[in-house]
């Protein structure tokens, strides 16, 4: 009960991802499930030259990576903050014999060189499992900073203004008012609760928010929608993963 007073941070994101039990549901992720209908035509479209060099952000057990690789793109990095992921999907990439380049990393201080892909993926939400929206920022720049003029960031959220959710946030925007929200949270959008694999925190944005921070950090907002709205998912999908939204982004070209 202790970390629902104690406010949420890295280490309490990194011990959700690094239990057991959410190390085996990203395992079988990988191994089942693979890409959603959604992501295959979404990163097709944006990354239409197999040989594009793409990185991955938040991979996991490699649900993602693998999958693109099986669809023929030959260049990925993919990483992840937790080493235990990264671990399981080394031992994946045994099996199948892939070329995938995993690392351990952290999304807010990437090691790679400037301009150094194509394309940037933070897929299942990753970004907004990041604590506090100027560390998300941070993320976006390292996105921005490695990305090659012309290149995509491609990622997802929640959406606080979805309908179904509408009363609930009216809720928590009055507890906010009075003091009343979880001490755990950092900021209004916030959530951290139970799941059957732990506890488990996930910032759930207003589309502006992320429209400003994007703006901010330089990039240009190329397209962003509901996933509902690409392609009609297998329950397996719905299942893992309920609705979110693609943000699909460019570095354009510098200015002289």
């Amino acid at each position: 009960m202790e970390l629902y007073h104690k406010q949420v941070d890295e280490k309490v994101v990194l011990s959700y991802f690094e239990g057991r039990a959410v190390l085996d549901h990203y395992e079988e992720a990988a191994r089942r499930i693979g890409l959603w209908a959604s992501e295959e035509l979404v990163f097709r479209k944006c990354f239409s030259d197999q040989k594009t060099k793409i990185l991955e952000l938040g991979c996991g057990v490699g649900r993602i990576s693998f999958s693109l690789w099986m669809l023929g793109y030959g260049n990925l990095t993919a990483s992840d903050v937790s080493n235990k992921m990264v671990s399981r999907a080394l031992n994946i990439q045994k099996e199948r014999r892939s070329e995938i380049r995993f690392l351990q990393s952290d999304a807010t201080q990437l090691s790679f060189e400037s301009n150094a892909f194509d394309g940037v993926i933070f897929g299942f939400n990753g970004l907004m499992q990041i604590p506090h929206r100027e560390n998300r920022k941070k993320a976006m720049q390292e996105c921005f900073r490695v990305l090659r003029p012309n290149g995509k960031f491609v990622f997802t959220s929640h959406d606080r203004s979805l309908p179904k959710w509408k009363k609930f946030w009216q809720n928590e925007r009055k507890k906010w008012k009075i003091g009343l929200q979880d001490k755990a949270l950092l900021e209004f959008g916030d959530r951290y609760g139970d799941t059957p694999n732990g506890k488990l925190f996930i910032h759930v944005p207003d589309t502006s928010d992320i429209r400003k921070d994007l703006k901010e950090v330089g990039f240009l907002l190329e397209r962003d929608v509901l996933r509902s709205r690409v392609a009609d998912e297998s329950q397996m999908v719905k299942d893992f993963s309920d609705e979110c939204r693609f943000w699909i982004a460019r570095k354009p070209e510098p200015k002289f």
